[in-house]
């Protein structure tokens, strides 16, 4: 059977992909491995986060943004150094992005019916310098309705299509290999899966009843990365950040294996910056999970003390929520793969947030009422079920209490009282001033400058051990994977080339298996809200780009 267009995975960048072909008249064949129940891929259970620039959220909040300022941050977090060959074309997207970003995404969104919550979350806040890593303002948008909010019209744009034949979505279609004739893709060949009625996320049968080959004009490759393949994650981890991680969770379901990366290889596309990864520092396994190892990721605020397996605090500015790879490499030169927070209750209720839309009823729900209810005294509901079933929880009232089940939980009892509680009080010290030579401090009181910080995101300062702030809380953190920043190296048209940097005639490719642009757009790291908005932003290149060379 032909079609104009292939489209292989059915995650965010495939539907924007998809829906942009369709509309301008291509016939397109959309293809996954899962059940239909996983349409809109990891996207779908995100926390929805989008990366804007000088928006109106941003200046209703008193935020100062600018392209240029968003461009030196962008510079500062992906320190490209392989500007002549791997980092190329990375750095052309980059720049690309960032000036979608500052212009027509929000409005592109908006379109579609796309809002915003209005607060402005500060995500990577760095701590370095003005041209070092992190976002120098806040730029997190969260969508009002998180992942699942930002899928749904992408989705819903794609079964319109396919009401009028334009699109023809087959689940349990799993591709094993690209077609090729006379050096150009042609088509896909693969099997098909028995039928399956696996719930989103849930691990589906591989088991084999038939096959499939399908011819094309071009092949649109837009399947995810490798978060879900710990063994691939552990042979491409980079020296820099130590030894690679020997207990990890997850962050994605497995069927996230990084497949089509090799497939597309085997046909001539050239993978790049393999080495490049963004894993999570503050994972926690989910009581209720999902798939195997289901790890969630903490959102924490600035107040939290951060200490290493064996209970040493970290320097600066390895503080929560600065640097995620910073930390990650801090970890894992410590010779362990986990760390510790250790914390009050009230900073809990104020700091915690945990990433991912099942973990947000609220914001996912659309349920202003229940937003509300987040400045009540408590935890929120998610949270609280993890401090009452989350074994990576301790709860004491006293300290000694809380390094005695510290250790407990490990069973490695590495912890020394004396040595934690040197470190506790030497910082409560710090608060009894309005200043301080202790740069989290400071930072914490810096964030409370910002009027978002201030409502919803940072606890006043106060002792750890002042008893009117307790009951105490430590969590153990866990290395969470989650995203490939290397992958599929392509031209700003989508355009998959080749280890001589030409294009492979009719291949293409979009979202976290392309490194979300030019295999590499964020370089060495992310300043977060640029994974889905890599994957809106590829995906309509991708697909306005093949509808205009067909046309």
């Amino acid at each position: 059977m032909k079609f104009d267009v292939i489209v292989v995975g059915a995650g965010l960048a495939g539907l924007v992909a998809t829906a942009e072909l369709a509309e301008a008249g291509t016939k397109v064949l959309l293809l996954d491995q899962e059940p239909e129940a996983s349409i809109g891929g990891q996207a779908w259970w995100s926390f929805g986060g989008l990366f804007l620039i000088d928006s109106p959220e941003q200046r209703r909040m008193g935020i100062k943004d600018s392209r240029e300022l968003a461009w030196q941050d962008w510079l500062g977090a992906a320190g490209f150094d392989r500007e002549e060959d791997e980092d190329y074309w990375g750095k052309k997207w980059a720049e690309a992005y960032v000036d979608f970003a500052a212009g027509e995404k929000r409005e592109w969104l908006s379109g579609m019916g796309v809002r915003f919550f209005p607060v402005v979350g500060w995500a990577e806040r760095g701590g370095y310098t003005a041209e070092g890593h992190g976002n120098s303002v806040p730029r997190f948008h969260i969508v009002w309705g998180t992942g699942p909010g930002l899928v749904k019209p992408f989705e819903d744009r794609v079964r319109q299509a396919m009401e009028k034949g334009h699109v023809d979505y087959r689940p349990r279609h799993r591709v094993n290999e690209l077609l090729k004739e006379n050096g150009a893709i042609i088509g896909v060949r693969g099997e098909l899966l028995v039928p399956s009625t696996s719930a989103r996320g849930e691990a589906s049968s591989r088991e084999v009843i038939g096959d499939f080959e399908f011819h094309s004009s071009a092949v649109v490759v837009t399947s995810g990365g490798i978060g879900g393949n710990h063994a691939l994650i552990r042979k491409n981890w980079p020296g820099r950040l130590g030894k690679a991680p020997q207990n990890m969770i997850s962050g994605v379901p497995e069927h996230v294996d990084g497949r089509m990366l090799g497939i597309t290889e085997k046909a001539g596309g050239r993978i790049v910056n393999r080495d490049r990864m963004w894993h999570y520092t503050e994972g926690i396994k989910n009581w209720d999970p999902v798939w195997p190892m289901h790890g969630i990721r903490i959102l924490p605020g600035p107040s939290s003390l951060w200490l290493d397996a064996k209970g040493k605090r970290f320097p600066a500015p390895i503080f929560p929520g600065f640097d995620t790879l910073g930390t990650l490499e801090a970890i894992m030169k410590s010779g362990y793969d986990y760390s510790w927070f250790i914390l009050t209750q009230k900073i809990i209720e104020k700091e915690f947030a945990l990433s991912g839309s099942e973990q947000n009823p609220d914001l996912t729900g659309k349920s202003i009422k229940k937003v509300l209810a987040r400045i009540l005294p408590g935890p929120t509901a998610p949270v609280k079920a993890f401090m009452d079933k989350g074994e990576d929880f301790v709860i004491a009232n006293t300290l000694p209490e809380l390094v005695a089940g510290m250790n407990k939980l490990t069973g490695h009892n590495l912890l020394n009282f004396a040595e934690i509680e040197r470190q506790v009080l030497a910082r409560d010290r710090e608060i009894e001033n309005k200043f301080t030579k202790d740069l989290q401090i400071t930072a914490l009181r810096g964030a409370r400058n910002y009027l978002g910080d201030k409502l919803i995101r940072v606890a006043s300062p106060h002792r750890i051990l002042d008893p009117k702030m307790g009951p105490l809380i430590a969590v153990r953190l866990n290395i969470v994977s989650r995203k490939t920043l290397g992958g599929l190296q392509t031209d700003l048209s989508s355009r998959v080339l080749d280890s001589s940097g030409n294009p492979v005639p009719g291949l293409y490719a979009a979202g976290e298996v392309s490194g979300f642009g030019g295999g590499g757009i964020h370089g060495y790291r992310s300043l977060e809200g640029t994974f889905v908005g890599g994957c809106l932003f590829t995906g309509r290149q991708a697909g306005r780009a093949i509808a205009k060379e067909l046309s």
